[in-house]
C-alpha cells in the first residue's frame, strides 16, 4: 500500500482550520484591491462597492475549491489559491472609459465571459508548453515570482503611504520576529501555523498603537451577496473582447508559471495534464464569476509563498480557504474581522512569505548548469527584464495598451523571456553539435 501523498494529506479539523486562516489573511488584500479600483472606475456607490467586493471573494472561493478538489478534467488538485487577478484591472478601466458608469461592468463581464470559455478552449494547448520549461527556465520563474512580489511588501509596511513611519517598521518588524521565532522554535501543528501566530501577535501590538481600523468591521453587514447579474447582463463588445482576451493571455502564463512552481514546492513536478486541467478551472471559474459579478481568476503566487514556508502541502487546506472565502462573499461581517489585520503587519509577513518563493526559485536553479555561459545568459537577461517593471513601475507608460498589459507584469515578461532566449540558445547549441 503506497503512502499519502502531502498535497493528498487530510489533516485534522483544527489544523485544517488554522492553515487555512493562514492563506486566508496572505491574500485577502490582493483579493479585495481589484474591485476596489474597479469600482471607483466606473463610479459605484459605497453599497455596490460592498457588494463588489463580496462578489469578488465569493467567486475567488468557488475558483479555489474547484482547483484543489476539481470536478473531472477541472482543477489542478493542488494546494492552489485563486483569486481576482490584477491583469484585468487595465483592460477593465480602459472599458470604463469607452462605456462611461457602472454599465461599463456588462461589457466587462461579456468580454470576461468569453475570455473564460477561451482559456478552456486553450489550456491543452498552453499545458504543450511545459517541453519550453527546463529548469533554467522554471528555477528563472519562480526566482522572478518571488522577487517581483516584494514591491507589494513595501507596499504594505508603508500602509499604502509614499514612505513608512517608525509605527508601520515597528509592527512589520515585530511581526517578522514572531513568524522566524515560530518557524525556527516550534514544531507539529504550532510550526506549521507560525505565520497565522505572527499576524496575531502583529495585530495585537498594533491594538495598543493606535493602528488598527475598525471601521470596515463596524459598517460591515452580517449578511450581504449580489443576486446573480446585479451589476448587470454581459453585453458584447468587440474591443472590450479584445482586451479582455489579451489579459487572457497574460493570465495563462503567470498562472502556468506559478502551478510549475508549486509543483516544484510540493514535490509533484506539474504535468500536461494537471497544467491543462488547471488552467482549464480558471476558465470556467472566470466564466462562471460573471453570473455572480467577480472577474478574471488566476493563482496567487503569494500562496504559494505560505505553502513554502509553512511546509503544510495539503490541497484540502487550500480547500478550507475557499470555503472561507465563500463565507467572507456571504457575511461581509465576518471579512471585516480578517480586514483588522493592519497592512505594516501583513507587510512583515509577506517579506518571508515571498522571500520563500524566490528561495523555492534559486533552488531549482541548483538543477540547472550554471556553468554554461548561455544558461548564465537566461537567467542574467530574463530576470532583469522581468524586474524593469518592479523596479520602475511606469517604464512602459508610453506604449500601446496591449503592449503594457503583458509588459506590465514582471511575472509574464520575464518568463516570455526566458523561453525565447531558451529556445534561441537551445537551437544554437543544437547547430554547432
Amino acid at each position: 500500500m503506497s503512502a499519502v501523498h502531502p498535497v493528498d494529506r487530510r489533516p485534522g479539523a483544527g489544523e485544517l482550520l488554522l492553515g487555512a486562516l493562514q492563506h486566508v489573511g496572505a491574500m485577502y488584500t490582493g483579493v479585495v484591491a481589484p474591485p476596489l479600483v474597479i469600482g471607483a472606475a466606473v463610479g459605484l456607490d459605497p453599497a455596490k462597492l460592498s457588494l463588489l467586493i463580496g462578489a469578488s471573494l465569493f467567486t475567488s472561493g468557488i475558483a479555489t475549491l474547484l482547483q484543489t478538489l476539481g470536478i473531472w478534467r477541472f482543477g489542478a488538485r493542488l494546494p492552489l489559491v485563486n483569486g481576482v487577478t490584477f491583469a484585468s484591472v487595465a483592460p477593465v478601466q480602459a472599458i470604463a472609459e469607452e462605456h462611461a458608469g457602472p454599465s461599463a461592468l456588462g461589457y466587462v463581464y461579456g468580454a470576461t465571459l468569453i475570455g473564460g470559455a477561451l482559456m478552456v478552449l486553450l489550456a491543452p494547448v498552453f499545458s504543450r508548453l511545459l517541453t519550453f520549461f527546463p529548469p533554467v527556465v522554471t528555477g528563472t520563474v519562480i526566482t522572478l515570482i518571488g522577487v517581483s512580489l516584494l514591491p507589494v511588501t513595501a507596499q504594505w509596511v508603508a500602509d499604502q503611504k509614499p514612505s513608512a513611519n517608525w509605527r508601520d517598521v515597528l509592527l512589520a518588524g515585530f511581526t517578522l520576529l514572531a513568524v522566524l521565532v515560530c518557524n525556527r522554535f516550534l514544531s507539529g501543528v504550532l510550526g506549521r501555523i507560525g505565520l497565522l501566530i505572527g499576524l496575531v501577535a502583529g495585530t495585537l501590538l498594533a491594538w495598543p498603537l493606535g493602528a488598527i481600523d475598525t471601521s470596515s468591521f463596524s459598517k460591515a453587514e452580517a449578511f450581504g451577496i449580489a443576486s446573480p447579474f446585479h451589476f448587470g447582463a454581459p453585453a458584447f463588445d468587440i474591443a472590450a473582447i479584445i482586451s479582455i482576451v489579451i489579459a487572457v493571455i497574460v493570465t495563462m502564463a503567470e498562472s502556468t508559471a506559478d502551478m510549475i512552481a508549486l509543483g516544484e514546492i510540493v514535490e509533484r513536478p506539474t504535468g500536461q495534464r494537471t497544467l491543462a486541467d488547471g488552467l482549464r478551472a480558471d476558465g470556467l471559474a472566470s466564466a462562471v464569476s460573471t453570473v455572480f459579478g467577480g472577474f478574471l481568476a488566476t493563482a496567487f503566487a503569494q500562496n504559494i509563498g505560505v505553502v513554502a514556508l509553512t511546509r503544510v502541502r495539503s490541497r484540502y487546506v487550500v480547500a478550507g480557504c475557499g470555503v472561507l472565502l465563500v463565507l467572507l462573499g456571504m457575511f461581509p461581517v465576518v471579512g471585516g474581522i480578517v480586514a483588522l489585520v493592519p497592512q505594516p503587519v501583513l507587510g512583515g509577513a509577506g517579506i518571508v512569505l515571498f522571500g520563500s518563493v524566490a528561495v523555492a526559485g534559486i533552488r531549482t536553479l541548483t538543477r540547472a548548469d550554471l556553468s554554461r555561459p548561455a544558461n548564465v545568459a537566461i537567467v542574467a537577461a530574463s530576470l532583469g527584464i522581468g524586474l524593469l517593471p518592479v523596479v520602475a513601475p511606469g517604464f512602459y507608460a508610453h506604449f500601446p495598451a496591449a503592449v503594457r498589459t503583458i509588459m506590465n507584469s514582471g511575472i509574464s515578461a520575464g518568463c516570455i523571456a526566458a523561453v525565447v532566449l531558451n529556445l534561441v540558445f537551445r537551437e544554437r547549441s543544437a547547430r554547432e553539435a
